[in-house]
């Protein structure tokens, strides 16, 4: 079934790998954990050394598009003055009590030009107290909601996190209408109106097949059933994992952070699927990016530039014959070719489906022509392609790369297929 994506869905896939900055009051307090209640005082949270742009500077040269900030967490403590909480950085003795997580965050992104989003969680236990009285609560929500969509201009993208919320009814129709009215071209994740979903876990792994077609899916880690819409859906997933084994800074352990195979795994899972991947790092309790994370993030962007920045030299991609696309070398000779002649030594293909009008393919291969014989060989199987999918397998040497729709949904398009060798 062939569903057009919306404008935001098509920009958000483009921008592919974003950073998530877990910080707030958790920050300040080691040991403590989402949901076990404990209380924690605004006097603790005193980030003396804060930079926001050390944080996005970095983002930015790892090669993320985009980047959110949690503005209230489960504890429901707020990274900006609220005029509906208490519970807020108004109250702690950072600058005053005149600090703004959230203007900080903002402004830097505009700064390193990065797409700016904001994490909210509905569900919280300090701050708003419980869902005793659900329209009091609703209240606040959408107070609070009003406040961060108002009084920082423009914000591309809202994270909803849905953990918690799974005994309460909201009003969606009064939240939604109060989203879309103060900014018409936010993306949503998650929740009421989504234009995005969560992928189902919080290992940054999309599964295969990964349709970007859904009638329903998973919106929290405590929901044991998956909530179903009225109509099938254009929802492209996102991944969202941490570079090292907390999302706050609370319980640092250098030896934790993933390695770069790791992280490796987690793009070609993740984005080499057709979907985003959103990878979290907690800032410490000085208002910065812990160095052993800051320098594996770096590297984890050089690693990518490497493997995908410089496609070899291939033609571009051309239907030769109904649902079948092919890449040649300039100087590709077919038959008997003993000295290898036009060929490169590959073991990665990365394919984008054309999706403007609808994701369609369902299953494909890859095949190549070797330099000694005309007949093709299948290196590759896959399933979906959606905005991406990068295909990895053994080495081969060719100088004709062909992918071929085995399966779709209507008509076929592919707009690229690069070829890579990746191996060190």
């Amino acid at each position: 079934m062939k569903i057009k994506p919306s404008k935001f869905q098509l920009e958000f896939l483009d921008w592919e790998l974003g950073v998530f900055f877990h910080f707030g009051i958790r920050s300040f307090y080691i040991g403590h954990k989402d949901w076990d209640g404990k209380p924690m005082s605004p006097a603790a949270f005193v980030p003396e050394s804060l930079d926001c742009n050390q944080w996005i500077r970095l983002a930015k040269k790892a090669g993320a598009k985009y980047a959110i900030l949690t503005c209230n967490h489960h504890d429901g403590f707020n990274n900006w003055p609220s005029k509906y909480s208490d519970f807020t950085i108004a109250k702690s003795p950072w600058q005053n009590g005149k600090g703004d997580i959230v203007a900080e965050f903002v402004k830097a992104c505009r700064t390193y030009k990065m797409k700016i989003g904001l994490y909210y969680s509905p569900a919280q236990w300090g701050g708003a107290g419980k869902f005793d009285d659900p329209k009091a609560y609703d209240d606040y929500f959408i107070n609070q909601i009003t406040e961060l969509l108002t009084n920082y201009g423009k914000i591309d993208y809202i994270w909803f996190d849905g953990c918690g919320s799974e005994n309460h009814e909201y009003d969606k129709k009064r939240i939604i209408s109060v989203i879309r009215t103060l900014q018409p071209e936010i993306g949503i994740f998650n929740m009421w109106d989504p234009d995005t979903r969560w992928v189902g876990n919080e290992d940054g792994y999309a599964d295969m097949p990964n349709r970007n077609i859904v009638k329903d899916d998973a919106f929290s880690m405590l929901n044991t059933e998956a909530k179903e819409y009225d109509e099938w859906r254009f929802l492209p997933a996102e991944c969202d994992t941490r570079i090292r084994n907390t999302w706050f800074d609370c319980e640092y352990n250098p030896d934790m952070v993933k390695s770069l195979d790791e992280l490796m795994g987690n793009y070609d899972l993740s984005v080499g699927r057709g979907a985003n991947l959103l990878l979290n790092i907690g800032p410490d309790h000085r208002g910065l990016l812990p160095e052993a994370d800051a320098a594996r993030l770096l590297e984890f962007g050089e690693e990518i530039r490497r493997r995908y920045d410089y496609a070899l030299k291939f033609s571009d991609a051309e239907l030769v014959e109904e649902n079948k696309w092919r890449i040649e070398t300039p100087d590709c000779e077919h038959g008997f070719n003993a000295n290898w002649l036009g060929t490169e030594l590959v073991d990665t293909v990365v394919i984008e489906e054309d999706i403007t009008e609808g994701e369609a393919i369902e299953e494909f291969r890859i095949t190549v022509k070797c330099p000694m014989h005309k007949p093709q060989i299948c290196v590759y199987r896959g399933c979906t392609i959606g905005h991406k999918h990068i295909a990895h397998f053994p080495a081969v040497r060719t100088g004709s790369i062909t992918v071929e729709v085995l399966k779709s949904d209507g008509e076929a398009k592919i707009s690229s297929v690069k070829a890579y060798y990746v191996k060190k």
